[in-house]
Order: C-alpha cells, then sequence, then structure tokens
C-alpha cells in the first residue's frame, strides 16, 4: 500500500538477518539488476549513502538501522524499457546529451540527484514517478541550476513537471540515458513505471 495522509509508514526494527548494507546509488542499483535478472527476492537494505538515502532523510554517521531504532520502510521501484530493453532505477532516470544544452528528461523516484533537490514533490514510497521536461535557453538554464540545491527551480513555465505512475517518451535522436548516476548506453524510445513497495529499506 503506498503512503497516505495521516497514515503511519513502516515499522521500526533493525535490518533483518538476510539484509544487505549499500552505501552508493551503484551498489544499490547493481544489487537491484543482479536480483531481477536472476528473478530472485530482492534482500532488505540497510542504506548509508546515495540519493535514495538522503531523500529518506539519512544522516551521516546515524546508524539506526543495527537497533530497534531503525527505520524499515518499503519504497517503489522505477522499471524503464529502453529501446525494448529493460533495466531498473532506485532513485531517478535522467536522458540529456548535456545539462548545458538540449533537452533534459528525467523521472524521479526520489527527490534528491546528487547535491540537487531536483524532483522537490518526489516520494520513493507514493506510488507515483515525477516527471521533468525540459529544453531551456541558455539564461533561464543558469538560472534553474543555481536553484537546484534548493529545490526552487519548479515551478517553471518552461519545465513540464507531472507525477504518474507511468510514461513513454520519444527523443529525435538517440539519447543518452543515466540510471541512478550511471551512464546506460542510449535510446530514442523509453517507457518507465514503477513497481510499488518492491524494496524493503532501512535507515
Amino acid at each position: 500500500m503506498s503512503i497516505e495522509r495521516g497514515r503511519d509508514w513502516g515499522s521500526r526494527g533493525p535490518l533483518p538477518e538476510d539484509g544487505v548494507v549499500v552505501a552508493s546509488n551503484a551498489d544499490l542499483l547493481d544489487l537491484v539488476t543482479r536480483h531481477r535478472r536472476a528473478g530472485s527476492q530482492i534482500p532488505p537494505v540497510a542504506l548509508t549513502g546515495g540519493d535514495l538515502w538522503r531523500t529518506l532523510g539519512g544522516a551521516k554517521g546515524v546508524e539506526r538501522w543495527r537497533g530497534e531504532l531503525g527505520q524499515r520502510l518499503r519504497v517503489d521501484l522505477g522499471t524503464a524499457l529502453l529501446d525494448g530493453r529493460l533495466h531498473w532505477f532506485c532513485s531517478h532516470l535522467v536522458a540529456r546529451r548535456s545539462w548545458l544544452r538540449g533537452r533534459t528528461w528525467v523521472a524521479a523516484n526520489a527527490a534528491h540527484l546528487d547535491t540537487w533537490n531536483i524532483a522537490p514533490r518526489a516520494h520513493p514510497a507514493d506510488g507515483l514517478l515525477d516527471v521533468l521536461d525540459a529544453d531551456l535557453a541558455v539564461g533561464q538554464r543558469i538560472g534553474a541550476h543555481r536553484r537546484l540545491p534548493g529545490g526552487n527551480h519548479v515551478p517553471h513555465p518552461e519545465i513540464r513537471y507531472t507525477r504518474t505512475r507511468a510514461e513513454q517518451v520519444e527523443f529525435d535522436r538517440p539519447t543518452p540515458i543515466w540510471l541512478d548516476g550511471r551512464r546506460t548506453g542510449t535510446a530514442r524510445r523509453l517507457s518507465v513505471r514503477l513497481d510499488g513497495e518492491a524494496l524493503l529499506v532501512v535507515i
């Protein structure tokens, strides 16, 4: 069940005995991809770093997951079909040729992308992807980049920001794709959707 206003989310407790400690976007994505491709259950994960951890309120040096104060949370998982090939992402998919010019398309499950609060309304357990689509002029792009750390680059008349369970998009030429910060080839056509409550994380 996705989060609802007024309803408690998650439970208290340490990382289960079969759990794995993960410290980065890359390590989490590798774990998820390995188990999904094998058709096996993804083990519980203690997050100690990365964009999903930051979005969930993780703090450096705080390891509540070791004891009864740990927060056990069910979060969504992004699924992407890139020119017919299946991939996954935990925090975000970014399609762009450059941050400095051209179209940028983002599907976010987590609010944060490194030091940027790129999708300030995103919550990884609400059953929705936050999609941003923009091709800004140079001056507008510079201004938006300056506001990204605080998440106040939106609303913006030239940035389409929608919240959806699934979306399809096509580019005019093959466009580099980043999944959780890792470049994963190129695609002209992509489809994204959410797999609800697919991952148990502890922070």
